[in-house]
């Protein structure tokens, strides 16, 4: 099916394309093939994931669009696949006792390097706005504070590659 007007169309007709392997006509001829995975609502811009030795990720911008043709559904696999190709990898998966000791010895870092941090039920809080979750390392860190945010990560990354004490 060839859609014309792609941008006038509107979320609702958009997601009938989600999961599907499309043809996207474009501005100046071009044309792109892939796995629609998301559309934009705001600029109707396409998100296009391809497979090969590598995932390949593409955006076609909603104003250049200028017909979207569905070549077949997903099967079962691929559409497992479209739905991880954002998610992180898994983390390994460490019983309580080790996730205990993983917290406890990187709140001990941080109290032994002066940062300040208490235990807030499973999660550890550092200075009052970050938070690190389990499994405790640098890519679990939260915090709406940037500078914040890298520092701690980058000192996590630090004591979980070296297991040493940094002076700061």
């Amino acid at each position: 099916m060839m859609q014309c007007g792609w941008p006038l169309m509107g979320p609702l007709r958009w997601l009938h394309y989600v999961n599907k392997e499309v043809k996207v006509r474009a501005g100046k001829g071009e044309e792109h093939r892939g796995w629609l995975l998301s559309v934009d609502p705001v600029s109707a811009s396409v998100v296009l994931v391809s497979f090969g030795e590598a995932v390949a990720v593409r955006v076609v911008m909603g104003h250049a669009v200028e017909a979207v043709e569905v070549l077949r559904a997903a099967d079962d696999e691929t559409a497992k696949r479209l739905r991880s190709v954002f998610l992180p990898p898994p983390s390994p998966c460490l019983d309580p006792k080790e996730l205990r000791q993983r917290r406890d010895a990187l709140r001990q870092w941080l109290q032994e390097n002066r940062i300040p941090v208490e235990e807030e039920g499973e999660e550890l809080k550092v200075a009052g706005v970050l938070t690190i979750a389990a499994p405790y390392s640098g890519q679990d860190c939260r915090s709406s504070n940037q500078i914040i945010l890298d520092r701690i990560q980058r000192l996590v990354g630090i004591q979980d590659c070296t297991n040493q004490r940094l002076p700061l």
